[in-house]
């Protein structure tokens, strides 16, 4: 039974990515379509002015019938357009594509046989087949469908009237060279998209299996989860002179400083500027080249305003192939609250910790081995942060944004595993994101404890929206999402902290692109309603049913419709910061009808 609902899910998975596929290229095959006749519409207006030899036989009225067809064929593809952008069009792509077809095809037959006269189009019936083969090759059974009407029409209807054709070169109806010309090319097209929709669908099939292995990693990535979930380590990378090379946003917050940058700029000498004792820095390296590895060092430091706090070290030596030392590299655990805890709980917390780490640790070395014996070039594991600029966020709000940096390796010695190198690139991919992940959870965790910190001034509205759609347009582009904001910057200031308030702005708006088909459009606005100011971010999508409304801002819930898989802790931490701002957040939504996501903030008093 397993299997066969995995088929079955799979076979509507496919169903439903062919169907994005065909509704995005019908966008693009009617704008061909429209220029394409738009230039012998021209070419019919220029023909009036400046009369062309291959026409200059025609009768003026023949002529002014002809523009008068094309003008009406390409209103009918401009309707097309018009319902290509609404529900309809997105739930019924095959039908537009076949009105689009025969308003094209059917025009100039229809036009023909009320002349009385019957009319091999061979131009414009291989103009049309051709491009939508090229255009859309998917749904075979479509251009099968729109071929073979056109010609059954004019066969059929030109022999029961007994219709003639009047160009030279074409005697009879059923002449022999047009019909093998016209069945071969039609033949040729819809092979061609037969064979190009089993082609994708193989790479469709063979990514669904590759997902499939990449499952089965999962519960590796969840002992990672389970590690962070509610400890704030910092990760490093420090030379044997005792320099720090890289460092994560968690460190820096650790050791009192606001970025990785200005601590890396700070240490040049870790030995006496971090430990309170002054041989510390000599039993760590002791440590280290006796067993090669660290565990549980555990000593007090001196943070940046000269307070002394504990921290627990776990580390280890990254060597060359040569042996050569390169660096150290590992974690550091704030423990100073453990430190003053009672002896039974320090220890019981000590204990539990010390289990938890080795697991993780040994799931470390094996990947990094396996990265080292492919010889992928992953970059210091160490480094998550180098680099990377603090975009609107502080403390552990920094690792949400800036923890991407990927992995060294752990031993210098490669093990051959018979493993492909696509699966273990995509495993270090997905331990980069899992640690934004495990930044987001930390943080929201440990909001939901201790509460979100507000740095609360007055604020502009508008400034921190357009701040925030500023950063957002690469994703706005490239899911041909359309922005539109309504924000005036004559509302009242809001009493709120800008960077948290950004950060919300930001998380409605990518999570409406990542849930919706492409070409969203977006409305921001807000206005005042009594002592707080009413935000609103609505989109057109594909809506949210009312059972999903009803937990949406729930942590770790995940909508049943996604293009992006993710943890459901963006609209989670949306709910934190409003709440923490005084404010209410929600969502307005059917399935089918959009959405609108609402918040309130305060107005600020200078009381």
């Amino acid at each position: 039974m397993t299997a066969i609902y995995q088929a079955s899910f799979a076979d509507t998975q496919w169903l439903v990515n062919r169907h994005r596929f065909f509704w995005q290229r019908l966008h693009l095959w009617l704008w061909l379509a429209t220029i394409c006749l738009s230039t012998f519409i021209l070419r019919n207006i220029y023909d009036f002015f400046f009369p062309l030899k291959e026409t200059e036989g025609l009768p003026q009225v023949l002529k002014i019938q002809g523009l008068a067809i094309n003008i009406t064929t390409l209103l009918s593809l401009l309707i097309c357009f018009a319902l290509h952008k609404t529900r309809f069009g997105h739930r019924r792509p095959g039908l537009l594509f076949l009105g689009s077809s025969w308003f094209i095809s059917f025009a100039s037959q229809l036009f023909a046989i009320l002349r009385g006269f019957a009319l091999p189009d061979t131009l414009a019936w291989s103009l049309l087949f051709l491009s939508q083969a090229i255009f859309i090759p998917v749904r075979w059974t479509l251009h099968l469908l729109s071929q073979v009407s056109i010609l059954v029409c004019y066969f059929s209807v030109s022999t029961a009237l007994g219709l003639k054709i009047p160009m030279p070169g074409y005697a009879e109806l059923y002449d022999v060279k047009f019909i093998l010309y016209v069945f071969w090319f039609c033949t040729i097209c819809d092979m061609g998209v037969y064979l190009y929709e089993n082609l994708q669908r193989s790479e469709f099939n063979a990514r669904q299996e590759l997902e499939s292995a990449y499952q089965k990693l999962k519960v590796t990535e969840a002992k990672y989860r389970s590690i962070f979930e509610n400890a704030v380590e910092g990760i490093f990378q420090s030379s044997p002179d005792g320099r720090y090379i890289t460092a994560n946003p968690a460190l820096a917050h650790i050791y009192g400083y606001s970025s990785p940058e200005e601590l890396m700029a700070n240490f040049t000498d870790i030995e006496h500027q971090l430990y309170v004792e002054p041989n510390r820095r000599a039993d760590f390296v002791r440590l280290i080249e006796q067993n090669g590895i660290v565990s549980e060092f555990e000593s007090q430091i001196y943070r940046r305003d000269g307070s002394i706090v504990w921290i627990s070290e776990k580390a280890y030596a990254v060597r060359d192939e040569e042996r050569k030392l390169l660096y150290y590299e590992g974690l550091i655990e704030d423990i100073t609250q453990r430190k003053q805890a009672e002896e039974s709980l320090r220890v019981f917390f000590h204990a539990v910790s010390h289990d938890l780490r080795n697991p993780v640790l040994g799931t470390l070395m094996v990947l990094k081995n396996l990265l080292n014996s492919q010889g992928v070039g992953t970059g210091d594991w160490g480094g998550v942060a180098r680099g990377q600029g603090d975009k609107g966020t502080r403390g552990l709000g920094d690792k949400e944004e800036n923890a991407s940096s990927s992995s060294s390796s752990l031993s210098s010695t490669p093990s051959l595993i018979p493993v492909s190198r696509s699966i273990l690139e995509r495993m270090v991919q997905s331990s980069d994101r899992q640690l934004n992940l495990i930044n987001s959870l930390l943080e929201a965790h440990i909001n939901e404890v201790q509460g979100v910190i507000l740095q609360l001034e007055a604020v502009q509205l508008l400034k921190v929206v357009e701040a925030a759609i500023a950063d957002l347009e690469p994703i706005l582009a490239e899911n041909q999402a359309k922005l539109t904001n309504l924000i005036s910057a004559d509302l009242p200031l809001v009493n709120a902290d800008p960077i948290q308030l950004w950060r919300v702005f930001s998380n409605l708006i990518i999570n409406a692109v990542k849930h919706n088909p492409p070409g969203l459009l977006l409305t921001l606005n807000a206005s005042r309603e009594d002592d707080k100011i009413y935000c609103t971010v609505t989109d057109n999508g594909i809506g949210i049913s009312q059972k999903q409304s009803e937990q949406l801002f729930n942590l770790y819930f995940r909508g049943d419709i996604n293009r992006n898989v993710g943890m459901g802790l963006g609209l989670y931490l949306c709910k934190q910061i409003i709440a923490a701002h005084g404010g209410e957040i929600g969502v307005k939504s059917e399935l089918e009808a959009g959405a609108t996501f609402w918040f309130t903030l305060p107005i600020y008093t200078n009381s």
